[in-house]
């Protein structure tokens, strides 16, 4: 054995540890201020007066969805939750008309009701896939409320169409479960659908990388998008107590604003332009 000594291990230079970047998903979004959805309203609100006679065409579309709604649950309640369900897939393709009356107005290009009905042509296929996807999550929704309904009741009750019977003081724990239940469902949707369907219309994208896109707004800027949720609720509800009328205007504004929402979130460099 010699007693020969070992040579030095050899020198090896410190290398800091630099993570890797992280994988941004879905396209890259402005940061809004909090103020953002107060500036969406007056946009919209511009868009309406330079178009009013298109607003009010799909103004009226709302206010008679509303007011159908209204003689089903009064006269067949039993039918209410299916034609709820056929207007959730109405409801977002009147919404791309109004898209596309503020898409063309930022472009300068003729604005004409015939041209704007057909919006949805521009990304059938796709679009169809985000209307079943927002259909299960209604069909999801009457299941729930149905399993609320079973829960506070005997049976399904029967309030024989009236709504103030349904909304007895007697009636609270029911109002409250059934309220969460709603505003889970109705805030999921409005995640996954706020700026999705403008951007369907306004680039060739599909209805999964849409609604993530939607997702990922809402859960990264959750203070604007949630002041944006309940504005828009509030005017909604407001526009609904004087027999569904204020929709009339309330339903065209709001359309108009959304696009402005999407607008704002993506940056010009990530907007394209309209899907072949």
């Amino acid at each position: 054995m010699s007693d020969a000594p070992e040579d030095p291990p050899a020198y090896r230079p410190y290398v800091p540890y630099v993570p890797a970047p992280a994988v941004e998903i879905g396209p890259r979004l402005n940061r809004l201020p909090l103020a953002a959805p107060w500036q969406w309203l007056r946009l919209g609100w511009r868009d309406l007066r330079r178009e009013p006679a298109i607003g009010l065409f799909f103004g009226a579309c709302f206010a008679l969805m509303g007011l159908a709604v209204l003689m089903v649950f009064r006269h067949a309640p039993i039918y209410t939750l299916a034609l709820c369900a056929g207007f959730l897939l109405v409801g977002p393709l009147l919404c791309l008309g109004l898209y596309d009356v503020s898409r063309r107005l930022e472009r300068g290009e003729p604005v004409s009701l015939h041209l704007v009905l057909g919006a949805w042509m521009d990304n059938l296929a796709q679009i169809a896939i985000f209307g079943a996807v927002l259909l299960i999550l209604e069909m999801l929704w009457g299941r729930a409320a149905l399993v609320v309904f079973a829960v506070s009741f005997d049976g399904m009750p029967d309030f024989a169409g009236s709504i103030s019977r349904l909304l007895d003081a007697s009636h609270l724990g029911f109002i409250v479960a059934y309220l969460a239940v709603g505003g889970l469902f109705a805030g999921l949707i409005f995640a996954v659908s706020v700026i999705a369907m403008p951007l369907l219309l306004d680039r060739d994208t599909d209805a999964v990388s849409a609604g993530l896109a939607s997702l990922k707004l809402c859960l990264g800027q959750p203070l604007v998008m949630l002041q944006w949720g309940l504005i828009v609720t509030v005017l909604v509800v407001l526009a609904m107590l004087p027999g569904f009328a204020g929709l009339l205007v309330v339903g065209p504004w709001l359309g108009h604003a959304s696009w402005h929402a999407y607008r704002a979130a993506l940056p010009p460099d990530e907007v394209g332009p309209p899907a072949q």
